[in-house]
């Protein structure tokens, strides 16, 4: 089904690949009749000519990215751009989207939601921007239908910003990336490692493009093989896919680690394009002939059956005929390590008692968002759902088309009146399901969703009030036949139907008629509109010579995700509040962090308006003392004090910024990670000037101690990887190492700063 070479590999005229060993340079030169080193072949991958051509660097390695487009939907873009206001913003230098999915049902915090949109629709008219308002398509949706294009780069504040399907490299970051480049700033990494992803066969009529992706994630989350790196799609098995399955397979890529995606075009993406009256963006894109990549992800398409993705990760896959087979030995599994992973003790996760005569009984389907409401997802699902009924019990169904477009065409070609009369109910386009904004299920309920993400709490049930439910991940044919089975689990293989595939017909006039389109047209006399929720950023000071931090939660399971250092749900209704939003950080996962954090602030507040330290937080004398005695010339009143948390591996899932501003907004001042889980939250932790601290021994403190870091500022400037640590406990101080991975010029100095806002200004 899926294979992964051991090491790197040449392509040869995109369809024969030899593995990377000591004979390989020979072999391909024996049959392309050309000598070339790896280096050069490195520089034929699809991916290399595009990052090439936004470089302005001047230097291959070190890259300083400008992208085409950009784009941020309502839980980001007005932190964004209060960000960039406060940093010097005139007008968007380039075509900036703002949507409103995530917060489009304006159901939570009275007014604050709708504020945020016309906030949204204020910074458009003053800024250039183009604006879409709620309901009318998810952020990634309206992105592939009027922004994409072959060879170009979308940045967007969103995890799952991927149109690497429609030939453009799209990168998800935390909001302070974009803020660099509406700042006519440079997006800076190292070259990426380049993996190709060769697709060969042809898919059964049953399995979708969540299943296919579903078993890539499988095959390569755990073991990090694309971790930070681009996935190049390539192979004989691409030209029967459609451009909606491969959309579909695409904006997955996202729960592999991976920093991006592209896939070499053909005659069926130009004929995308051309339904989208954009042929001008569309142009022929595939490797050089003889091509080096650094990994190879074979995946036999022939192969791919029904999968689902168990509570509580995307890569937690199993085929659907094998849990139907082993039922109850596989649920027994899935339930001591999803209690493992949960670590709580105020709920039962249980999925066994869901079996009734041998049979898993599901409570909810849901198909919805960038990777579910597609048009051929749903138009599939129609098939499957035509001339039955999903059942007056506890199953429920909801389809949301990705966008108004979308759902026009379904309305015309009938689908959504048949999906109607099955009893499903059919939403506007909002990407609710997928962050725990919208299907909520009842307690102890199980969901099967073709959405991206299945994480803890994802589904929006809260842990710590005892509620818990869970969510199992899908194809919309196999959700679709389940429901058809009355929430029997059910793989499509097993339902009987006939694919129509109707000709989609896109209709433009949708956003020409009530969407604002201002690029280019910046009128400063425009004034934003602010609601009372919306609030500026609190002043953060500079980073001290020394630091005193406190330890105030530790994690140990193998990875923390954002949704569990910053919940989603409905706290995304105050995420234009960074004080309020900081209320909500760790909530689900360490309750105790928010008290013990702005404990420990209250001694640094006292430090900055000139008091002493330990006159708020007592337990700084001993403290002190115990750094006096091995450091007599420590100065209180010239230390910084703050909190920090240690976990294995943090920052899994959303690119969202919060995770690590609301750390920042309560006295946070470092994290310390076995190693972090994606660049983007790595990269969110040094924008809000957040020492992004490695620990690769046993940990030295426990939840509570404090650490001493003297010189640490001289260290990051002068670009250290180690730095000297000591825990401070029972009056005396104990020595450890902390490192750090490679920062730019301009990363340390925002580190130093205290902010990218402070780095800015001065």
């Amino acid at each position: 089904m899926v294979k992964l070479f051991e090491g790197g590999a040449y392509l040869l005229n995109g369809t024969q690949l030899i593995a990377d060993g000591v004979n390989a340079c020979e072999e391909v030169k024996s049959k392309t009749g050309k000598a070339i080193s790896k280096e050069e072949a490195a520089k034929n991958t699809m991916a290399y000519s595009i990052l090439s051509n936004h470089n302005t660097s001047g230097n291959d390695d070190k890259l300083k990215i400008k992208f085409d487009a950009m784009a941020s939907h309502d839980i980001t873009y007005v932190g964004i751009v209060q960000t960039a206001r406060a940093s010097g913003l005139e007008k968007f230098p380039m075509p900036y989207v703002l949507t409103n999915c995530h917060n489009s049902l304006c159901a939570v915090g009275g007014t604050i939601n709708e504020d945020d949109h016309l906030f949204g629709l204020s910074c458009a008219k003053r800024y250039g921007g183009i604006y879409v308002p709620a309901h009318q398509a998810v952020i990634h949706q309206y992105m592939r239908e009027m922004m994409s294009g072959v060879g170009k780069m979308i940045l967007g504040s969103d995890s799952h910003t991927r149109y690497g399907a429609l030939g453009t490299m799209a990168v998800g970051e935390g909001g302070p990336e974009l803020v660099k480049q509406l700042l006519n700033k440079t997006y800076d990494i190292d070259r990426p490692e380049v993996i190709c992803v060769y697709l060969t066969g042809k898919v059964a009529p049953y399995v979708g493009p969540q299943d296919v992706a579903l078993a890539i994630i499988g095959a390569v989350f755990d073991n990090g093989y694309v971790k930070n790196k681009v996935m190049e799609f390539v192979g004989d098995g691409i030209s029967a896919l459609s451009t909606d399955y491969r959309n579909g397979i695409d904006v997955m890529t996202t729960e592999t680690t991976c920093l991006s995606s592209v896939w070499r075009t053909d005659d069926e993406t130009k004929n995308w394009y051309a339904v989208h009256g954009r042929l001008d963006d569309f142009k022929y894109q595939q490797p050089g002939d003889i091509a080096y990549y650094d990994g190879v992800v074979y995946v036999d398409l022939s192969k791919i059956k029904p999968m689902i993705a168990m509570p509580f990760h995307p890569s937690n896959i199993y085929t659907i005929d094998d849990l139907n087979a082993n039922l109850m030995d596989i649920l027994d599994e899935v339930e001591k390590k999803g209690a493992k992973q949960l670590d709580n003790d105020t709920v039962t996760f249980s999925l066994k008692d869901k079996v009734v005569n041998g049979k898993l009984m599901v409570e909810q389907g849901v198909i919805a968002g960038c990777a579910g409401g597609t048009y051929e997802n749903i138009c599939d699902a129609r098939d499957i759902l035509k001339n039955h009924s999903i059942g007056a019990d506890e199953f429920a169904l909801s389809v949301y088309p990705s966008s108004q477009p979308v759902f026009l065409s379904l309305v015309e070609n009938g689908a959504i009146a048949d999906i109607m009369v099955a009893g499903a109910t059919v939403r506007s386009a909002f990407c609710g399901p997928c962050f725990g904004a919208g299907d909520v299920p009842a307690n102890n309920c199980l969901s099967i969703r073709h959405s991206t993400r299945n994480f803890p709490n994802r589904e929006g049930s809260k842990i710590t009030n005892g509620q818990i439910a869970s969510v199992a991940l899908m194809d919309a044919r196999s959700i679709a036949a389940t429901a058809v089975n009355k929430g029997v689990l059910t793989a499509a293989s097993d339902a009987d139907f006939e694919l129509t595939r109707p000709t989609y017909h896109f209709s433009k006039d949708v956003y020409e008629n009530r969407c604002y389109f201002g690029y280019d047209k910046a009128d400063e006399s425009v004034p934003l509109r602010f609601g009372p929720n919306i609030t500026d950023w609190p002043t953060m000071v500079p980073l001290t010579n020394d630091l005193v931090l406190k330890v105030v939660s530790v994690i140990t399971d193998p990875v923390t995700t954002t949704d569990e250092l910053i919940p989603s749900g409905e706290t995304s209704s105050y995420r234009s509040n960074p004080l309020k939003l900081a209320e909500f950080a760790l909530s689900r996962k360490d309750p105790a962090y928010v008290g013990k954090a702005k404990e420990v602030q209250k001694g640094e507040k006292a430090r900055e308006e000139g008091s002493r330290p330990e006159a708020e937080v007592k337990e700084l004398e001993a403290v002190y003392s115990a750094i006096k005695s091995k450091f007599p010339e420590f100065k209180e009143m010239e230390t910084g004090i703050g909190s920090t948390i240690y976990a294995v591996k943090p920052g899994d899932g959303s690119a969202r910024e919060q995770a690590a501003s609301c750390q920042k907004v309560l006295g946070g001042w470092a994290n310390i990670a076995g190693e972090y889980a994606t660049k983007r939250y790595r990269s969110n932790l040094i924008n809000w000037g957040m020492l992004p601290f490695l620990l690769d021994e046993e940990i030295p403190f426990e939840n509570g101690d404090y650490i001493y870091i003297p010189n640490v500022k001289d260290a990051v400037v002068k670009g250290a990887k180690e730095f000297t640590a000591y825990v401070v406990k029972n009056g005396s101080l104990n020595e450890f190492t902390l490192k750090m991975g490679d920062l730019t010029e301009d990363e340390r100095k925002i580190i130093t700063d205290g902010c990218l806002i402070n780095y800015y200004r001065s």
